[in-house]
């Protein structure tokens, strides 16, 4: 009883729910014991995961359902759905909270929808296989990375137009800004890189690369991404490589490799970024990596295949 109290209570700046994407499942994670609370049932296929801006609800995409699920925090438990467009995979919310735009990669498409009302208000036509999702800290732009036609389009949030298209490396994934606006990172699976990216220019103004001894280039896949508040360090997950890079993000030069679960694929901060959690999906676990001593000091089995993690906000 005191457990569930806990949760519900605005203390929950210390949970951070982990979807299991085989396993139909999301974890619930309390990061002062480094413990799982609880193992929601989902959905099908559950991947993109995130907290509303008032760490009410956390949005999960259950991609084979064509639907996001919403999770009530107090009840911890799935209370509604919002219309997504088939095979919903990644998505990002406005700075308000309001609006939610979701790729949909099975018809090259984003769909925009309205949360409080439940409703979808339009789509934005894009590449093949769209996947990552990132908005600027200004919320006029809106980036969407298509894996197949290797591209990060730039799309006006007011005319919902696409304004620009940057060309990058093979299956781009993921997409994540600086808080200054000074740079956004695009990380490219298949080409092996992060392309840094001007948002004014809109044009590739460099690449993060990365080679590990005793491991073939193919085997080192950037997905995921987390950047610090002061833009000084970002994180880069490199999938089957079991590692996650530590790059100097002034320099754009890769300071240390750490060694985490099996198929690292994403990663959050917690809010006061002391830690940073890694989805494992073939170990099935998620990797604690204490940002000041920058090494992994826990590992937490979750459910089967993790994807993706989102922290309760502050």
């Amino acid at each position: 009883m005191t457990t569930s109290i806990f949760l519900a209570a605005p203390a929950c700046a210390t949970i951070a729910y982990v979807s299991n994407e085989k396993g139909n499942t999301v974890s619930v994670i309390d990061t002062d014991t480094w413990t799982v609370t609880k193992t929601i049932t989902v959905g099908q296929r559950p991947r993109g995961i995130e907290f509303t801006r008032d760490g009410k609800f956390v949005l999960v995409a259950v991609g084979d359902d064509d639907t996001i699920q919403v999770i009530d925090v107090a009840k911890q438990e799935v209370v509604d759905t919002l219309p997504s467009g088939p095979d919903p995979e990644l998505f990002v919310q406005d700075a308000a909270g309001k609006i939610l735009y979701v790729a949909n990669e099975n018809d090259n498409t984003v769909t925009i929808i309205d949360i409080a009302r439940r409703a979808r208000l339009g789509e934005v036509q894009v590449g093949v296989e769209p996947e990552g999702m990132a908005i600027s800290p200004d919320g006029k732009i809106l980036i969407n990375t298509s894996e197949t036609t290797n591209m990060a389009h730039f799309i006006d949030t007011e005319t919902r137009q696409i304004v620009a298209n940057v060309l990058v490396d093979g299956r781009p994934r993921y997409a994540e800004f600086k808080r200054d606006h000074s740079e956004l990172w695009v990380s490219a699976e298949i080409g092996g890189t992060v392309t840094i990216i001007d948002p004014v220019k809109r044009e590739a103004t460099g690449k993060i690369n990365f080679a590990i001894p005793g491991l073939r280039r193919e085997a080192i896949q950037p997905v995921g991404m987390a950047i610090t508040k002061d833009g000084k360090t970002g994180f880069v997950a490199l999938g089957p490589a079991n590692r996650v890079a530590v790059v100097d993000a002034t320099t754009h030069q890769v300071t240390k490799y750490l060694l985490v679960g099996q198929r690292v694929w994403h990663m959050a901060f917690t809010p006061d970024e002391k830690y940073l959690l890694t989805t494992n999906g073939i170990s099935n676990d998620v990797s604690v990596i204490d940002v000041a001593a920058m090494k992994v000091i826990k590992t937490i089995q979750v459910g089967e295949l993790p994807w993706g993690i989102t922290m309760a906000p502050p």
